[in-house]
């Protein structure tokens, strides 16, 4: 029996732990204490990360559709013919842009890479893009136009040392464990906790200050408390003027909103926001952490956080700083990498000629400056016929993407290549299905949410079959007339320090010497920077955002009094394709639908009285465009006059919004719909 550290691989926060194994057997996992993610801590979908590994419905061999429309076992080198013929005869026949290829947040910062070095400099499209694509507003654009780095400025180890934390939209306790429990030892310490959520979430239980506004006016939460702090005289001022610019123009737009106003929009009390602004601008340190999968917010809501952080001067080393985390295991990575239709590795934009010019040099091809489609519009039929193959690694969008008709755009399609551990629903509609190596089987990195680049070990040799994705990538790619030559990982990733600038002094010899390095890691800092602003804030280079005025003239109406409300429900997590793979973590997560077998919508219980409706009753709720019918979870988390729809409702958005561009995400305007008891 032995012990061998790794990085827990099931969710953005990157825990350290060991596996232990016997006989070629993955047989447990245990916390490190010593890493200074985790400390000894783990949730239960790390202690059971083993169990998908070992599962008996793993694919082990390549299959291929036959005449008769069966997936049947097929060789590699049948499926690898296959896969490059069609995509040569599709690309001649349509051009680059007719391919697609789409990868999850949970592939690795190696298989990441490749993938959209194999579409961009083989092919010769930006049609890249990350399974989450499918559902929010990225907030990497934001955080990257704001102040420079599309990632979390600090460590969680932070977190402990903040006077106040804010905690926005994201159910830490569920979704985070270990974070989580982070803030809960801050609280502990005496330190304040504000949450700003629509659902009152376990973490809102401890907070000092629970705001719970009106879905869609979170902007107004933030922009009133603004205006707070600009009032009493508690911004940081030597802050904004020796490292912020467009602080007037901000000013100018920050001034219309009123904080009585502010309150009657969100359904907020003016005193709770006034509280919580003067609260977060005294902190000698404070964090502001939220999630990057806020599905449903516009794009100036994460502006007037921003807003918030630079106004109060919270970013910095020993400042605190901004938290945008990152629910899945890589989606820091994924981005890093470049699986972005807009943004080259290193997220070099398509219109920066000198360094696209120095890639092309590098990777001695010419790259498209035309930007990608991405996964948003290329799942809603097939971007209306323009793409006829989609390459979708570790990445079911049958299954997930539920803002998009997937199963409808992916037959359509000439060729669909599948790569998975498992024959899921996505892979129903392939040509072609590629099985991959699991957890513990292979030597790859991963970026956490806090910019730690961690290698995940192999521990045991895979069975006889799967490969790994990286060289799957790479045997087709040469079939297609590249000509790569790697021999390893570890070579994919010295490659890798190359192109993407803050990953330069990283590589698989210093990784296994420590606890991971958070990038930027250059050769002048081999050991990574705990802290992007560790050194100095260059001056006037973080961006203040201009506040646009939301009027909110959409209200609840007679007909439809409800405010409907999209999200991830705490018990999300029943759906992932790993989960349903682990008997443990399966029981676990499914115990709410053992009330709720068919699935729930939630309610308050004031409004539900009102209704004469009781837990478990099957109820319709209709919009002016349509209506599902469902089961009602009666529970205080919801707020009065709101309902929430779990994404796992399959069609409910769909339903009731209709086949928009908002429907696929962009919800500018509030969505109303009522509430009736159905009798079985």
């Amino acid at each position: 029996m032995s012990h061998q550290l790794t990085t827990c691989t099931f969710c953005g926060t990157g825990c350290g732990i060991y596996l232990e194994t016997e006989n070629n057997v993955i047989t447990g996992a245990y916390p490190s204490i010593s890493h200074p993610v985790n400390k000894g801590k783990l949730c239960i979908r790390g202690w059971n990360v083993h169990e998908i590994t070992n599962s008996k419905d793993r694919l082990l061999r390549p299959l291929l559709r036959n005449k008769n429309g069966q997936l049947q076992v097929c060789s590699w080198e049948d499926a690898i013919d296959f896969i490059a013929q069609k995509i040569v005869e599709l690309k001649n026949k349509y051009g680059p842009d007719s391919l697609a290829f789409f990868n999850s947040p949970r592939c690795s910062n190696e298989e990441s890479y490749l993938l959209q070095k194999l579409a961009r400099t083989v092919i010769g499209t930006n049609n890249v893009d990350h399974g989450t694509g499918v559902y929010s507003n990225n907030s990497i654009n934001v955080l990257l136009e704001m102040i420079g780095y599309p990632a979390s400025t600090s460590s969680i180890s932070v977190i402990d040392k903040s006077g106040v934390i804010i905690v926005d939209s994201i159910d830490l306790s569920m979704q985070l464990p270990t974070v989580g429990s982070r803030v809960l030892q801050s609280k502990l310490k005496g330190n304040k906790l504000i949450v700003i959520d629509t659902r009152r979430n376990r973490i809102a239980e401890n907070a000092d200050i629970f705001i719970q506004p009106n879905p869609g006016t979170e902007s107004w939460i933030y922009s009133a408390m603004a205006k707070v702090i600009i009032d009493r005289g508690l911004i940081n001022r030597r802050f904004i003027k020796e490292y912020c610019s467009d602080y007037e123009e901000f000013i100018g737009s920050i001034l219309q909103f009123d904080l009585q106003h502010a309150s009657e929009a969100s359904g907020v009390p003016a005193n709770l926001i006034e509280e919580a602004a003067q609260l977060y601008a005294s902190a000698d340190c404070a964090s502001l952490l939220f999630s990057t999968g806020i599905e449903t917010r516009r794009t100036s809501s994460i502006q007037s956080m921003i807003n918030l952080v630079l106004l109060t001067g919270h970013l910095g080393s020993g400042r605190g700083g901004i938290f945008a985390l990152t629910e899945h295991n890589n989606l820091q990575g994924v981005c890093d990498m470049g699986m972005l239709p807009d943004k080259l590795p290193g997220y070099i934009n398509l219109n920066e000629d000198s360094r696209i010019k120095s890639l092309e040099g590098f990777w001695q091809c010419k790259l498209s400056r035309k930007p990608g489609i991405g996964a948003r519009l290329a799942l809603k039929n097939a971007a209306d016929g323009n793409i006829k193959g989609i390459w979708l690694s570790r990445y079911d969008p049958v299954s997930t993407a539920y803002f998009c008709d997937a199963a409808k755009t992916l037959e359509k399609l000439d060729l669909v290549i599948v790569q998975h551990l498992f024959l899921t629903s996505t892979a129903q509609f392939a040509h072609v299905v590629l099985p991959l190596v699991a957890f513990g089987e292979e030597r790859v990195t991963f970026t956490n949410t806090e910019r730690r680049v961690q290698l995940a070990e192999k521990v045991v040799m895979p069975p006889d079959g799967p490969l790994p994705c990286w060289l799957q990538i790479k045997e087709i790619s040469n079939r297609l007339g590249a000509n790569w030559n790697y021999k390893d990982s570890a070579d994919i990733m010295d490659e890798i320090g190359q192109v993407v600038p803050f990953y330069e002094g990283i590589n698989y010899r210093s990784l296994a010497n420590d606890y991971g390095k958070q990038w930027p890691c250059t050769k002048e800092k081999p050991l990574g920077t705990s802290d992007i602003f560790e050194d100095k804030i260059r001056p006037k280079s973080l961006r203040f955002a201009k506040m646009p005025f939301i009027v909110l003239d959409a209200k609840p109406s007679e007909e439809y009094p409800f405010s409907l409300v999209f999200g991830m429900s705490l018990y999300y997590w029943h759906r992932n394709v790993l989960i349903q793979h682990s008997e443990i973590l399966k029981r676990e997560y499914r115990t709410l639908l053992l009330d709720y077998p068919n699935g729930f919508v939630e309610i308050n219980p004031e409004d539900a009285a009102n209704l004469k409706i009781r837990d478990g009753d099957c109820i319709k709720i209709s919009s002016s465009v349509g209506s599902i019918t469902s089961w009602a979870r009666v529970t205080k988390e919801i707020k009065k006059g709101t309902v929430f729809v779990p994404y796992f409702i399959q069609e409910a958005d769909r339903s009731l919004i209709g086949e928009t561009v908002q429907a696929m995400g962009y919800r500018e305007r509030p969505v109303f719909v009522k509430i009736e008891k159905q009798v079985l």
